[in-house]
């Protein structure tokens, strides 16, 4: 088997599964593609005209049906014709074909006639029903085809040659019907997860911002002390400015971006340096149990504290050790990701594109500090209450990962024909199906 057709394979190894009798085809005989334009920069900015002209950053503004009808930039059809630009029919289904956006497999279906940046192609199916075949290209994984190089790019003969399943029209229009109707439940429900989340987010926020406040006494009546963060750390490690030699195993290395959300996500980036390299490293100072993490641009104010020490720390990082005779590392922690330690540290931020806080003006954010029968009281219900929102969070962030996965099974089984959407609820019809 050529490379070509091993390739095309992967990326609808689902096709297995299609209803015996129905046909397949290719997708380039269903129908045809349309290129995009290029986009000068001159023309940018406009926000209304005749054509919306559609990049892949307007993709996210697709409804959850995946219709896109406006775009950030429009033209005139004077301008379209200066441009040389191709018009794109209503109905037709886009995709990145270059660049990061292309490995995030999104999908939209043009709500009207508009025109396409040279980063997205066109695929105007010209056989049955527009919204079918956007449900079937979301099951084409183009990251599997994408052409050798540092930036991952598909060609159109690459994705016309992909073998696909051709239903009869009809079929098509039910399994459209079927996708569409279940699909709005779905998202409903998904909606009301992040309305939820929102609420708990705020409630959080609120927890945060009482036991902080200035304007709360200690139990005695008496206000809080504000300290200099200098005073109330007695380590200060600063690993800004430093880009070490990463190595594909050995010590994991905490940058900004795995620092989100109170915690150290090793996920959100795997990168590690030498083993034998770790200490000559990390010479600016080891990490210790409940020492606080910063970052301090891209983005600032990311908080996290330290539960394994064995790890290594990049740039825009700062590490803060609390000096217990002022205030816990727990105190520290949560008082930085509060309302008013936020707001503190954007207060001495500077930039324009990107905030960042330089470490003398850093080093200068104040701290309430209480005494310390009353801070670990209030940390205690703090904590307590906090527990309980990030659990019902984390439930939540299941439920929509489920959901997610539904739709990804419903849509594979949809079209390729595994039950019949005619007779079906759409309850139970995923069983056994993999997505």
């Amino acid at each position: 088997m050529s490379s070509a057709l091993t390739q095309s394979a992967r990326v609808v190894d689902w096709l297995t599964n299609v209803r015996p009798g129905w046909p397949t085809t290719t997708l380039g005989r269903v129908g045809r593609f349309h290129m995009g334009t290029t986009f000068p920069h001159a023309y940018q900015g406009v926000t209304q005209g005749d054509l919306p002209f559609i990049k892949v950053s307007d993709f996210p503004r697709a409804d959850h049906l995946g219709v896109l009808s406006g775009a950030n930039n429009w033209v005139d059809r004077q301008t379209a014709r200066q441009l040389g630009a191709r018009i794109v029919p209503r109905g037709s289904i886009l995709y990145a074909r270059v660049g990061a956006a292309l490995l995030l497999n999104q999908r939209c279906i043009t709500g009207r006639t508009c025109i396409v940046d040279d980063n997205v192609r066109a695929f105007e199916p010209e056989h049955g029903d527009p919204r079918y075949w956007r449900y079937l290209m979301l099951l084409l994984d183009m990251a599997k085809i994408t052409n050798p190089g540092p930036v991952p790019s598909v060609s159109e003969r690459q994705v016309a040659a992909l073998p696909v399943p051709l239903p009869t029209v009809e079929e098509q229009r039910r399994i459209a019907d079927f996708l569409d109707a279940e699909i709005k439940k779905l998202a409903r429900i998904e909606l009301l997860s992040s309305k939820v989340s929102c609420l708990l987010g705020e409630r959080q926020a609120s927890l945060l911002s009482n036991c902080f406040s200035s304007r709360t006494t200690e139990a005695d009546g008496a206000l809080p002390v504000n300290l200099a963060l200098r005073r109330v750390v007695n380590r200060w490690i600063d690993y800004r400015g430093a880009t070490p030699e990463k190595t594909v195993s050995g010590v994991p290395l905490v940058t900004a971006k795995n620092i989100r959300d109170g915690k150290i996500d090793m996920a959100a980036s795997r990168e590690y340096i030498a083993e034998d390299a770790y200490s000559d490293w990390m010479r600016r100072g080891l990490l210790m149990r409940g020492d606080v993490l910063l970052t301090t641009e891209a983005p600032l104010g990311q908080v996290a504290m330290v539960d394994d020490p064995g790890v290594a720390l990049a740039q825009r990082v700062i590490v803060l050790r609390a000096d217990q005779r002022f205030c816990s590392p727990e105190w520290l922690y949560w008082y930085l990701r509060s309302p008013h330690g936020q707001a503190e540290l954007e207060l001495r931020a500077t930039g324009s594109t990107a905030l960042g806080i330089k470490a003398d003006r850093l080093r200068g954010v104040p701290i309430p500090v209480f005494k310390p029968a009353e801070a670990k009281e209030r940390l205690a219900q703090l904590q307590s209450q906090v527990s309980q929102i990030e659990s019902l969070q984390g439930e939540l962030s299941r439920q929509r990962a489920l959901i997610a996965e539904r739709r990804q099974a419903l849509i594979t089984a949809a079209v390729t024909g595994q039950f019949d959407v005619s007779t079906t609820s759409g309850r139970h019809v995923t069983d056994g199906v993999t997505a």
